[in-house]
């Protein structure tokens, strides 16, 4: 019942911020939503393992993510009022309805417990963000809104298409609806040569959201010209949506013959993942698209771990996790550093630190989160991931991932350290920089600050919730 109301003011809520006669009433609007979100996931985790509405079930892995999404809302809100302070009531009106709507499709995506209805909402996400992406009006953004769409809508396609193909190869009567208990029982006697095709196709589709190589481009894209706090969730909670697609269909084949399979697409997808990410990071000259690529860097991370199993299950999870809080904190702050340095090309940024304390200070102590330098929360699944790598005999890739992940904290560092610091390169029409509150860098604190508690404390529900979602997979 509680997601049936979710869902019902969900949509009520987004129809009234697009017709709302005030940008105050739709603040209003925005926080009420905020607020049920945060209600439906306490309500998941009181209720983790029951069923509502047939199609939706509050399983770990789902109640996880969500959790996510409910503690990045208000933040994520926050910022993007300060955002789109001064657009039209029309435009701000639009920005905050797109908003409503798509964290409502994620949620739907994470709690959904069939194949079919995951589909419906993950392809949701895809106009919900268009219309974010869009925004600002301006030619690169119609482009990369339009990309958005095509390549997305593609790979999702393809995804389903995967899943479909298995259904239909055995006709049963408990298969139309896809649901994933049935696709167990399918995949339990399933040829595993179907099972290869369909978890390719899952692969390659779902990693338009998760932003996992082959289909990566679109995310890099869209992040460059999406308002910050919109560029926060695409690579956090947005990302995690592709990685549960994944996840989803990996637990349903874990038992199956192709096992060995499926971790050597997910390990050769997230090293060439690491190699494209190390190698734009490289020469990147836009700060948003450099975070971009850390957060490529990132799942090809996730993928690896997943393929490598063991701890690197576990591993996956916390990394998902930890990585939305910390990843979200530097894009909030890109918001404040546009209004500071009026750019985000890296050879226009410098002396941050000198014009606005409270954010350089963000941007630190985020590089030393993000690119899992202790005490960042993050130096502990990477470490199981190595430490799996090292018992499951893949020195290889760990030799590889190593290397790669080398040219990442060498990228990352020297240009945080020249935006914090150093003159720029090149002046350009920057002018005055304008007045930010340092009050709204607390959010990002805050989220820094939990990314760091975990290096030193994780706390019994988390871990154990973790636990339950890993379950299923082979030891």
């Amino acid at each position: 019942m509680m997601l049936l109301i979710f869902f019902i003011l969900s949509i009520l809520l987004a129809g009234f911020a697009l017709l709302s006669p005030g940008k105050a009433i739709t603040k209003g609007i925005a926080v009420v939503f905020s607020a049920s979100l945060i209600a439906l996931a306490i309500h998941a985790w009181i209720n983790t393992g029951s069923t509502e509405l047939s199609y939706f079930t509050f399983d770990g892995t789902s109640v996880l993510l969500l959790s996510v999404l409910a503690l990045l809302t208000l933040p994520t809100v926050y910022h993007g009022f300060i955002y789109t302070r001064y657009d039209t009531l029309k435009r701000f009106n639009i920005y905050h309805s797109g908003l409503i709507s798509l964290m409502t499709f994620m949620t739907g995506a994470y709690l959904a417990n069939t194949m079919t209805v995951l589909w419906i909402f993950v392809e949701a996400t895809t106009l919900a963000v268009a219309v974010l992406i869009y925004h600002d009006r301006t030619e690169i953004a119609l482009e990369a809104t339009w990309k958005y769409i095509f390549i997305c809508s593609t790979g999702i396609a393809l995804a389903y298409l995967g899943i479909l193909f298995l259904g239909l190869i055995y006709g049963r009567g408990d298969t139309p609806n896809l649901s994933f208990s049935s696709l167990s029982q399918v995949a339990a006697m399933a040829d595993p040569l179907y099972l290869k095709i369909a978890f390719v196709f899952v692969v390659v589709g779902f990693s338009t959201k998760m932003g996992l190589f082959p289909m990566h481009t679109v995310t890099i894209d869209a992040h460059s010209v999406a308002p910050p706090p919109v560029s926060a969730l695409i690579s956090t909670t947005l990302m995690n949506v592709g990685f549960l697609g994944i996840f989803r269909v990996y637990s349903l084949f874990a038992s199956s013959p192709v096992l060995p399979f499926m971790n050597s697409v997910l390990i050769l997808a997230g090293v060439l993942s690491l190699l494209v990410a190390a190698g734009y990071m490289l020469k990147a000259k836009h700060v948003k698209r450099m975070l971009a690529y850390s957060s490529f860097e990132n799942m090809g991370l996730v993928a690896i771990a997943l393929g490598i199993g063991g701890q690197g299950y576990y591993a996956a999870l916390l990394l998902i996790i930890l990585h939305s809080l910390a990843k979200s904190s530097l894009f909030y702050q890109m918001g404040q550093l546009s209004r500071i340095l009026h750019t985000f090309r890296l050879d226009e940024c410098g002396r941050y630190m000198k014009l606005y304390p409270a954010g350089g200070a963000v941007l630190l102590t985020g590089m030393i989160t993000i690119l899992a330098i202790p005490p960042s929360g993050l130096f502990i699944p990477e470490f199981m991931i190595f430490r799996a790598m090292v018992t499951g005999g893949q020195w290889l890739v760990l030799v590889v991932s190593v290397i790669l992940l080398t040219f990442v904290i060498y990228a990352m560092s020297t240009r945080i350290m020249h935006i914090s610091f150093s003159s720029p390169r090149s002046e350009g029409s920057t002018g005055q920089p304008d007045a930010v509150n340092p009050a709204e860098t607390i959010s990002q604190f805050v989220l820094l600050g939990l990314v760091i508690a975990a290096c030193f404390y994780q706390p019994p529900f988390l871990v154990d919730m973790i636990s339950r979602s890993i379950a299923i997979f082979p030891k």
